[in-house]
């Protein structure tokens, strides 16, 4: 695994970071051959990541030491009724593919790891696609575990 010259930051994601998350997310859709975000994503993260206190969505972003974004990871607090208790669902994590193998994997997921301990929170949980070998790889050697489900998705008329 080769390293950045220095090492990166990974911190929660400020307002002045949205256009560039919304670009990485974008990325993100793509790259999992996914519909992209639809208009005004950034207008509706700042809502969920900025308007509340506690925020309902956290935002953690990999900053490399120019400042550049180089990948992030979203969470929320979310409930399991078969536990009866909370855990930290971590919807996204993504890094782009120059910044894929430098260690910034595992400071994301530390950063999210921290997020859920000072919370309260005892678990992580999310998902990744079956087919995205690599992102299994690296989460099997984080010592996660997976559960083999489908995920659905019904729309409501609202």
């Amino acid at each position: 695994m080769s390293e950045h010259p220095a090492p990166a930051l990974v911190r929660h994601a400020r307002p002045e970071d949205l256009p560039r998350v919304v670009e990485l997310i974008a990325e993100h859709a793509a790259y999992e051959k996914a519909a992209p975000p639809a208009p005004g994503l950034a207008d509706r993260l700042t809502g969920l990541l900025f308007g509340t206190e506690p925020p309902r969505l956290r935002c953690l972003v990999a900053a490399l030491p120019d400042g550049t974004l180089a990948g992030y990871a979203s969470c929320a607090p979310e409930l399991s009724t078969w536990d009866g208790t909370e855990y930290l669902h971590m919807d996204c994590l993504y890094l782009t593919e120059t910044s894929r193998g430098h260690g910034l994997g595992p400071l994301l997921m530390a950063a999210v790891r921290a997020e859920a301990s000072r919370l309260g929170l005892a678990e992580i949980q999310w998902q990744t696609p079956a087919w995205n070998e690599n992102a299994i790889r690296f989460y099997d050697r984080l010592g996660a575990t997976s559960k083999e489900k489908r995920r659905y998705s019904l729309r409501t008329e609202a």
